[in-house]
């Protein structure tokens, strides 16, 4: 009953009390020597007109203090916010000052608390993303220094060895490089440094050089790579050619990764009025619905043993989601554990 009270609350209370006070007071002095004959309608006019003076006279006190407290405080939290005008209008309008200071300071505090929260999920966003970035580095490093020791030793003088050593140190440098230049990528994506240059391009032309690039790569495991029928038509796109080509590279490369033996990945593309949809789809291992959220993180890995035994960087789908993003376009998953996954992105027509 007595919480948030505005000024005018607090006058009529204190009034009140004064006032009933004073015709206490006023009643007792005046009717003790003939309680029964004097009239009560002057001591009852003398009240209403004590506490009319008394409610006006506490108010302007309570809101010359009051108001010069929070103005105070309202300078101080929203200066940066209002013009000179908009603050002088606030600033001198008594009959709203309260409220709008409980808006205003309500508001504030939950700006600066959404920005206490976006402050601590980068905090564990960058304390994460160094533990991870220590993690993927470490393996090959911990890789090479042991074929390295292991050489060093006398292995380099087993024949048996040797060479099968050179080679495995040799695989370890390149995904410390594959790491290293994927890094780098996404550096200049997120800091919005990499500049496209958009071109008109044939879509399935371009398609067409992944798919022989990685032919040798999908024939190892008698992957197929084929168009879906029907949807092969060779529309003219506009972007950044070798930027998309590097999304098809990875986004094919990672069907055949992830892909069952003699599988296959389909291609295909749709007529979206404005864009090209265009979409890569296998029939292999597929991913957890409750990894679907996830598989455009840095560093995630939705069945870490088998991805780390595969290789790679844990970068690629994020910088694949980034460039898509660089065209304002759209890229998204759908997939079925052991039936398949389908990624699909977007592109602007030529």
């Amino acid at each position: 009953m007595y919480k948030n009270l505005t000024p005018r609350q607090i006058a009529i209370y204190v009034t009140a009390i004064i006032t009933t006070i004073v015709t206490l007071l006023v009643g007792f002095i005046v009717l003790m020597p003939f309680p029964i004959s004097y009239p009560w309608m002057p001591i009852l006019l003398a009240g209403v007109l004590t506490f009319i003076t008394a409610y006006f006279t506490v108010l302007f006190f309570i809101k010359k203090y009051i108001y010069r407290k929070i103005k105070l405080i309202y300078k101080n939290i929203h200066n940066f916010k209002l013009s000179s005008n908009e603050k002088k209008n606030i600033l001198d309008s008594d009959t709203d000052t309260i409220e709008v200071v409980e808006k205003e300071v309500a508001f504030w505090t939950k700006e600066r608390q959404e920005e206490i929260d976006t402050l601590k999920e980068m905090e564990n966003y960058r304390r994460d993303y160094l533990g991870n970035v220590s993690h993927e580095l470490k393996t090959p490093i911990f890789n090479i220094q042991g074929f390295v020791h292991t050489l060093l030793e006398g292995g380099l003088y087993d024949e048996q060895i040797n060479m099968k050593y050179l080679q495995r140190a040799a695989k370890n440098i390149e995904r410390l490089n594959t790491i290293v230049m994927d890094l780098e990528s996404i550096n200049k994506l997120e800091s919005g440094k990499l500049v496209l240059e958009e071109q008109s391009f044939a879509l399935k032309d371009l398609v067409d050089e992944v798919i022989e690039d990685l032919e040798i790569k999908a024939s190892k495991n008698n992957i197929s790579l084929l168009y879906k029928e029907g949807a092969d038509q060779n529309f003219k796109v506009k972007g950044d050619k070798d930027s998309i080509r590097q999304v098809l590279t990875n986004l094919i490369e990672n069907s055949i990764k992830y892909g069952n033996k003699d599988g296959h990945t389909k291609v295909s593309f749709y007529d979206m009025d404005t864009r090209i949809l265009v979409e890569i789809a296998d029939n292999g291992v597929g991913i957890k619905q409750e990894h679907l959220n996830h598989v455009f993180d840095r560093f995630y890995r939705a069945d870490k043993s088998r991805s780390r035994a595969i290789g790679g960087s844990g970068l690629g789908l994020s910088i694949v989601k980034h460039i898509i993003e660089a065209h304002k376009q759209t890229i998204n998953v759908r997939s079925s554990l052991e039936t398949g996954s389908t990624f699909g992105f977007t592109l602007g027509k030529a």
